[in-house]
């Protein structure tokens, strides 16, 4: 008779920390204003002195798993590489990857890629380049961005590219995140509706993604206190984990970012 049983996993939503880009600087935005047009500038919540090496290292200090560096338009690509260089293997990277620049960053120290914009083509997801995409990396260090927002008040939440500004026909629900399932090893999702306005985080897409995603999934978008990393945490069973931008000490916000790694330091513990 054996004599040792399976070790019991207990899902634990944990706290992944980010590093935003705009114009080689680390930046909160509000996602929802983001556009090609140069006489519309981003509304910007803060703009950081501190450089993106220096975020990644404070991330690796505190051992900080899973985070994103998100580049938010051209110019970021010295930050971005200065930042994986800061702590390799510890962070993902997005923004504008695609088949022929994902090794580059790869090899860099990026510990996987983030893609949204190059799988989609006039609204529809392109299995073709999601499955160059996959050939280039390989499913285990790709990672898909599902980012999304409301048509209408109540309705479905739809995939958005090109800086969040597009809405494709693509629907956040457990058909789609099965059907992905296989091509990636997670996926990451701003509620775009909601992103940097510290207004509390979208409970109906966090019951959705903790219900049907098959794979880890990150959440992002008006998280504001730890009562909210809690709240994600019950909504989604532990299967979530869950990104904090603006609301941070670290990015000129009320939430203490030492009290937020503690956080997580007891998620890590009770898993």
């Amino acid at each position: 008779r054996a004599l040792w049983a399976p070790l019991l996993v207990i899902p634990m939503t944990r706290f992944r920390p980010c590093i935003d880009l705009h114009a080689g600087v680390v930046k909160q935005i509000v996602g929802s204003t983001l556009s090609d047009d140069p006489d519309r500038p981003p509304v910007e919540n803060f703009v950081a002195k501190r450089s993106p090496a220096e975020f990644a290292a404070l991330y690796a200090q505190a051992q900080l798993e899973g985070g994103h560096v998100i580049m938010l338009g051209p110019g970021n690509e010295a930050s971005a590489l200065a930042a994986l260089a800061a702590y390799p293997g510890g962070l993902q990277i997005g923004g504008g990857i695609n088949p022929q620049n994902a090794t580059r960053y790869l090899d860099a120290g990026a510990s996987h890629v983030i893609v949204t914009s190059y799988v989609f083509r006039d609204g529809r997801l392109d299995e073709e380049r999601l499955a160059e995409m996959v050939k280039a990396v390989g499913p285990r260090r790709l990672v898909l961005d599902l980012s999304c927002r409301r048509r209408a008040p109540g309705g479905p939440f739809y995939v958005v590219t090109d800086r969040w500004q597009k809405f494709t026909d693509l629907t956040v629900d457990g058909t789609t995140l099965r059907r992905l399932a296989a091509s990636c090893a997670e996926f990451l999702v701003h509620a775009v509706d909601v992103e940097g306005k510290q207004s509390g985080v979208e409970r109906e897409l966090v019951e959705v993604l903790g219900r049907e995603s098959p794979l880890p999934v990150t959440y992002a978008g008006g998280a504001r206190s730890l009562e909210d990393l809690d709240l994600v945490a019950q909504l989604s069973c532990g299967r979530v984990d869950v990104t904090v931008g603006s609301a941070l000490d670290i990015f000129g916000g009320g939430l203490s970012f030492d009290a937020t790694v503690a956080w997580d330091g007891r998620q890590r513990a009770a898993a």
